[in-house]
């Protein structure tokens, strides 16, 4: 779990207030749950099981960028306009989690600027760390030496 998992990222405060507008959702395995380019009108907290986030290579097969579990954000689209997808995600295994209506989200984060701010800088972690995913595994899949020593 990494340090912008939910729970380590957001206080109890503003968890609490997210869980009361969450839907408790469930997908099997091989569950597309969104595509490059459509629509981003929700996001999920996964409270079990993993989603693999994917790009799409144009004349090959999508590359997994990342694998996603317990407290993590799936989506990150839905907070910024134009509210499209930037990968795709599929769940590799059975996943429960939460699911939330973006617009809500963002109507909330405009109501309260404590807890707007709380969602900014947690999605905006959310978004550095899986540029620094997909880049990583990019040059490592493409790249003629791999990623090498990113430090």
């Amino acid at each position: 779990m990494t340090s912008t998992a939910w729970d380590s990222a957001l206080g109890a405060e503003h968890r609490a207030r997210l869980t009361r507008i969450a839907r408790e959702v469930s997908f099997p395995a091989g569950t597309r749950l969104f595509e490059e380019g459509r629509r981003a009108d929700r996001f999920w907290i996964v409270r079990a099981g993993t989603v693999a986030l994917d790009i799409h290579v144009p004349g090959r097969r999508a590359a997994v960028v990342e694998t996603l579990g317990r407290g993590e954000l799936v989506g990150w689209s839905w907070y910024f306009p134009p509210y499209e997808w930037h990968l795709g995600a599929e769940t590799t295994s059975t996943v429960q989690a939460y699911e939330f209506d973006a617009a809500t989200v963002r109507l909330l984060c405009e109501e309260d600027a404590g807890f707007g701010r709380a969602v900014a800088s947690w999605v905006g972690g959310v978004v550095a760390d899986r540029l620094r995913a997909t880049r990583i595994r990019l040059l490592d899949l493409y790249a003629p030496y791999g990623s090498g020593d990113l430090t």
